[in-house]
């Protein structure tokens, strides 16, 4: 299944879960917030959000004073 991660393409298993995903690219579920498709998600809800075809997700990090860090992450998980 395809889904939009931060603005590139990226696939994912059918029944992958928002912590799912987090969880398989090595994110800390408590320093994140998730938006998909322009809704900011509830942290509450990322095992039990199942993802989608061709859902949009963005995740940002918080960084040093709770702030949100709006540079998208797939460039860490790309290496870069």
């Amino acid at each position: 299944m395809n889904i939009q991660l931060n603005g590139e393409p990226h696939e994912v298993e059918e029944e992958t879960s928002v912590g799912g995903l987090l969880q398989k690219l090595d994110i800390r579920l408590d320093q994140v917030a998730v938006e998909i498709n322009l809704e900011i998600m509830d942290k509450r809800d990322f095992e039990t959000r199942i993802l989608k075809d061709h859902d949009r997700v963005e995740v940002m990090s918080f960084i040093g004073g709770g702030s949100i860090d709006p540079v998208p992450l797939i460039n860490v998980w790309a290496g870069l």
